[in-house]
């Protein structure tokens, strides 16, 4: 038997649609303009006729930005560290979230533990303290400079935990009952039931790495050294003149600052375009989950 909706829940519906369907429209228009200005001539963005089309379609800001091996070196370098600081994000978080998932009377001191890492994200000693830090043990100018004083995303390890203390219990009493140990049930039982979250905080760390640029800019001794996002800075927003030939004098005849800034947002973008409609479906219900309890 259906349900019969009143004419105020269906006036409701439409009306919610249609601020929804504006509200996608709203943000959609920006990329689809940033991706018109990319493949627009400077003339004709300077004259202001790209909306949402290109004008004049020239490829020149793109080969701008593609046209040379140190993008291809940097480029390699965003892949290396979004590979391995994503793995030791998870990893760590991973680690971290299940023990302090337990009650105080299964892992004494819980709450100090929990409250050593909730202080370490509300409390920091600054840039400078930061940067020392990292140049006394060795890492300036390497790829682990990159990841290592991110490896444990303080956030990441609150929602896992809260979806972690979600799951039921008696999953993991049956489990030990048949012999199994605290690594066994979490690698067999919590992780598996855990996607959801998981495909989150993995969206939240790819993301965080691919578009993170400052700290390849301090911590880099070599422009070689620096992930893609920096280079992009570099070359783009400075226009930095060692990069520049005659080739790149032909084609900044073709394309302005902003031509070349909407390359590099589209360029940055591109990416996590791709990879986000693969882990939306898991977006919000691991969001709601990780924060029902405290």
């Amino acid at each position: 038997m259906g349900v019969r909706m009143s004419r105020g829940y269906r006036l409701f519906s439409v009306m919610n649609h249609c601020f929804l369907l504006l509200l996608a429209i709203a943000c959609v228009l920006p990329l689809l303009h940033i991706l018109a200005l990319s493949f627009s001539s400077a003339s004709a963005v300077t004259a202001g006729e790209v909306t949402f089309w290109p004008v004049d379609w020239t490829l020149a800001s793109y080969e701008n930005v593609f046209g040379k091996k140190e993008y291809l070196v940097a480029f390699w370098v965003s892949i290396k560290r979004v590979s391995i600081g994503v793995f030791l994000n998870m990893l760590l978080t991973i680690l971290i979230a299940y023990p302090l998932s337990k009650e105080n009377s299964q892992f004494p001191g819980r709450t100090m533990y929990a409250w050593y890492f909730v202080f370490t994200m509300l409390f920091s000693g600054g840039l400078i303290p930061w940067y020392m830090v990292i140049k006394d043990t060795g890492l300036i100018g390497s790829i682990w400079a990159l990841v290592i004083p991110s490896a444990v995303p303080i956030f990441n390890v609150i929602i896992l935990l809260n979806f972690f203390r979600g799951l039921p219990k008696e999953l993991e009493e049956s489990a030990k009952l048949d012999g199994a140990g605290y690594f066994r049930v979490l690698w067999r039982i919590f992780v598996p039931l855990s996607m959801p979250a998981l495909a989150t905080l993995l969206l939240f760390a790819v993301v965080g790495h691919w578009n993170s640029w400052f700290d390849g800019l301090i911590l880099s001794t070599r422009t070689e050294q620096y992930p893609l996002q920096s280079f992009l800075q570099t070359i783009i927003i400075k226009l930095d003149p060692a990069y520049l030939s005659s080739r790149d004098a032909e084609l900044f005849a073709l394309m302005n600052d902003r031509t070349s800034r909407a390359a590099q947002i589209f360029v940055a973008a591109f990416p996590i375009l791709i990879v986000y409609p693969f882990l939306q479906r898991f977006f919000i219900k691991g969001i709601v989950l990780g924060s029902v309890k405290e």
